[in-house]
């Protein structure tokens, strides 16, 4: 017991270097522009070694990942909470309104404002999202159907899903706002465009 409590912190202290780092980088990155940052700059700024910094990043394109991870675990971790009997599309509404609702918003704005001036990062950026949270959107809903999670209905679903994730993000960060609630406004335009009937998306995908 003892020595799972001691990984829990250690894994504690970890987590929160890395988003340390992070807010140091996405500070510089927003400040000076993406190329113009070493990581020698970020590690001097956050008060460690290069050393230090390459233990929580490969390289600092990598920083830009910690936001789709961080996510897409606190992502997952909600939609298993969900009430099993719950319409699948409204169960991923009222999850991704608790994890945006714990979000930094700021710090989500400085995210996007890198991503958006840097045009060499976002085709690592939108793969880190295909692969991680759509994925976990896929898979939920492939456990809800009863589907394998690359059928054809959770694949739909979900890119459908993060499509509208990524508009609602978009809008929201030129017109400002609350950000969960245009999440949840964006989903539910989607909720009630594709129905509530799980039954009836199979149907229609076999048609």
């Amino acid at each position: 017991m003892t020595e799972s409590l001691a990984l829990q912190l250690r894994a504690k202290r970890s987590e929160m270097m890395a988003s340390e780092l992070e807010a140091v980088a996405l500070r510089l990155f927003e400040e000076r522009g993406f190329a113009e940052v070493t990581v020698e700059e970020i590690a001097s700024e956050a008060h460690i070694s290069v050393r230090t910094f390459y233990r929580y990043f490969a390289a600092k394109e990598d920083v830009l990942q910690l936001q789709i991870d961080r996510r897409s675990e606190a992502l997952r971790a909600a939609l298993s909470a969900r009430p099993v009997d719950e319409v699948p599309l409204h169960s991923l509404r009222m999850a991704w309104q608790d994890v945006v609702s714990a979000e930094d918003t700021e710090l989500v704005r400085r995210w996007i404002t890198v991503v958006a001036a840097t045009p060499s990062l976002v085709k690592g950026v939108l793969g880190g999202i295909q692969l991680k949270s759509q994925r976990a959107i896929a898979e939920f809903f492939g456990n809800r159907l009863g589907l394998p999670d690359d059928d054809l209905v959770p694949t739909m679903l979900a890119a459908a899903a993060g499509g509208v994730i990524q508009a609602a993000q978009t809008r929201w960060y030129f017109q400002g706002g609350d950000l969960a609630t245009a999440f949840s406004d964006a989903l539910d335009v989607l909720e009630r465009g594709v129905g509530t009937d799980p039954k009836a998306w199979s149907t229609q995908a076999s048609a």
